[in-house]
């Protein structure tokens, strides 16, 4: 709606890789040190080179994701440009800087705001809502960190987080802006309209032949039928190998009894606490004072227990948690530091904490909630074991079948039968197929850009040979061969005849309509009265336009500055209008919602660009440098 936040988009490209997100924790926290190599690496922030391999990982953690993102429908080429390439290369410097004002400021994430940004990720969450402690553990093994270098990093990020969020919400609207772009939003216009259809011109058109070929050899690339291919193809797929898979009960109470502990749910405890902060380097007098604090809010805590969401809302310390009454939602072990975790585990449902000493300061804690573990009886747990080892046994089947596939389409290319055979599968056949994806298709398998360029390869169309096996999907390979070949060629002029005629006919229509309709806009201009047009019809952004679309956007751009105003539009399929703009004018009442929304949005745009002058200030202040030109990148590998 508004053309300045459509045309500043670009602001959000350079902190994409600096609000990260905690579902993002494991696949998009970069390294924060340098890992070296030689020169001056790609770039340079506040002293500390980027090197070439930190940019190449960064590369790959923003394509692994994107990946993850669009599935099927990603496409490695989009990173490969060297805009792409330096886009991410400024995200990673900017990233950098950020960094260093971190750590310069000495910024740090309480111990709630981690537990409560780790219990937030979903992947971490088993179905019923409960945190896996071994998923969390395992998803970090897989990133070769341990749990403590995780809290670490997220701990920084958090930080991160707040510095870069608190800039952006600096950011401040004049009313009077908002207010003018509103009112521009507003603004109605009342048009008078009189159009020159294409029927009009009908009969003065006479189409020849000499037209109709011209026409045909202009625009000889309207006429190509493409070149096209005839082929027969094998698919293996999940449910080709699903149906070769089985999993008797013996194997289920085996895998049951081996791994009893996945069936076990823990003890669940949910917590709330009051902190009283303190340094952990704070003078003595400063932690006695804290000390005595925290012992004055104990004795109104056990004074008046069920006031202790009160309590904490009034006299907490922890912004993470302060807010929602000191809730802590459901802990776990190893979440918290040793002194805090220890005290939720020693007390039963509903009894309060001492004072609590730990790095951060003083704490009151009080367990809320205590649900005992259970464990999963074989019957119950069946479902589950059968659906895991399916998956278990249809990898190892798929592996096996995919060798097959894959041995026997070489070995004996120039018939896909033996491997259907072997696979279990029919030899199927598509006919109509052209070197890039039909979208009228869909999502067929061989619809796929990948089997479509090994299909079309000179050996597969010259040779009949079988193509490779192609993965098409997660657990889908295809293999084709070409039965028959089509090369492309022009239709002939015989069978296009009729079309061009129809838009030979069409275009000598739109350019008397035009000639008509631009006499008139300049008669109209010279003479300023409305003889010929139609009744007034009101304009505006905000309501469906009571004439054409594309006329309405050229009546809502046209300079009113002296009235009347007068603008000619060329309404494809239809004609050519004239409309003669005689008045300018605000509604009598306003969308006062609508209007606090713009407000709203447009402190957004501006808070994006608060954000990247604050950015590039930082950038600034370490002295960034990137050491790559750009006509480098497309060489960066």
């Amino acid at each position: 709606m508004f053309e300045f936040i459509r045309t500043h988009q670009r602001l959000m490209q350079i902190i994409l890789l600096v609000l990260i997100l905690p579902g993002f924790a494991l696949v998009g926290i970069s390294s924060y040190q340098n890992r070296g190599d030689g020169g001056a690496g790609v770039a340079t922030v506040d002293g500390q080179k980027i090197t070439q391999q930190d940019w190449e990982a960064a590369q790959r953690r923003q394509i692994d994701q994107y990946r993850q993102m669009l599935g099927d429908r990603f496409d490695q080429k989009m990173f490969d440009t060297p805009e792409a390439k330096q886009a991410i290369l400024e995200n990673l410097v900017a990233e950098r800087a950020v960094n260093a004002e971190v750590a310069r400021g000495h910024l740090t994430a309480t111990d709630a705001m981690l537990q409560k940004t780790i219990g937030d990720i979903q992947s971490f969450r088993n179905p019923d809502g409960s945190f896996n402690m071994d998923q969390y553990k395992a998803a970090l093994a897989a990133q070769g960190m341990t749990p403590e270098m995780f809290d670490a990093r997220l701990r920084h990020d958090l930080a991160m987080q707040q510095l870069v969020g608190s800039i952006q919400s600096t950011a401040f609207t004049p009313r009077s802006v908002a207010s003018r772009m509103s009112d521009l939003n507003d603004q109605e216009r009342e048009v008078q309209e009189q159009l020159f259809p294409l029927a009009q011109f009908a009969p003065q058109v006479k189409v020849t032949d000499d037209m109709v070929k011209a026409y045909y050899d202009k625009h000889a690339d309207q006429f190509q039928v493409p070149e096209q291919v005839k082929a027969e193809y094998v698919v293996l797929d999940p449910s080709t190998v699903e149906k070769q898979v089985t999993v008797s009960d013996a194997e289920i109470a085996d895998f049951y009894n081996k791994n009893m502990k996945s069936f076990t749910t823990p003890e669940k405890r949910t917590a709330s606490h009051i902190l009283i902060a303190v340094k952990r380097d704070a003078p003595a007098a400063e932690k006695e004072k804290a000390r005595a604090k925290a012992e004055a809010v104990l004795a109104e805590v056990r004074k008046n227990p069920n006031d202790f969401a009160a309590i904490a809302k009034k006299e907490s310390q922890d912004p993470g948690s302060a807010e929602l009454g000191g809730d802590l939602g459901e802990v776990q072990k190893g979440l918290f530091v040793k002194p805090v975790e220890d005290a939720i585990y020693s007390l039963k449902q509903g009894e309060i904490s001492g004072i609590v000493p730990s790095e951060f300061g003083f704490h009151i804690i009080k367990v809320t909630a205590v649900k005992p573990a259970t464990q999963k009886t074989l019957e119950e747990a069946k479902p589950q074991i059968t659906e895991e080892l399916k998956q278990q046994k249809t990898r190892k089947k798929f592996s096996e079948l995919a060798e097959v596939f894959n041995n026997t389409v070489f070995e004996q290319s120039d018939s896909l039968k033996p491997a259907a055979d072997k696979l279990g599968v029919q030899v199927q056949t598509v006919d109509g197929l052209t070197r890039k994806p039909n979208p009228a298709l869909g999502p067929a398998p061989y619809n796929n850009e990948k089997f479509l360029g090994a299909l079309f390869s000179a050996d597969a169309i010259k040779n009949k040979r079988n193509t490779e096996p192609v993965e098409i999907g997660a657990g889908t390979l295809i293999a084709g061969r070409v039965a028959e070949f089509k090369p492309a060629a022009k239709r002939p002029l015989a069978e296009v005849e009729a079309l061009i005629r129809q838009r030979v006919t069409q275009e000598e229509e739109m350019r008397l309509a035009r000639q008509a309709g631009e006499a008139k806009l300049a008669a109209a201009k010279a003479s300023g009265d409305a003889a010929g047009f139609g009744e007034a019809k009101v304009v505006s952004r905000t309501k469906e336009p009571a004439i054409n679309p594309t006329a309405a956007l050229a009546v809502l751009k046209a300079d009113v500055s002296k009235l009347p105003a007068y603008v000619g539009v060329e309404l494809p399929g239809q004609g050519y209008g004239v409309y003669r703009i005689g008045k300018v004018s605000q509604p009598a009442q306003t969308d006062e919602a609508r209007r606090k929304q713009e407000a709203e949005q447009i402190a957004r745009v501006l808070g994006e660009q608060e954000m990247f002058e604050y950015i590039e200030a930082l950038k600034h202040k370490a002295k960034a440098k990137i050491n790559v030109k750009p006509a480098e990148l497309g060489e960066q590998k």
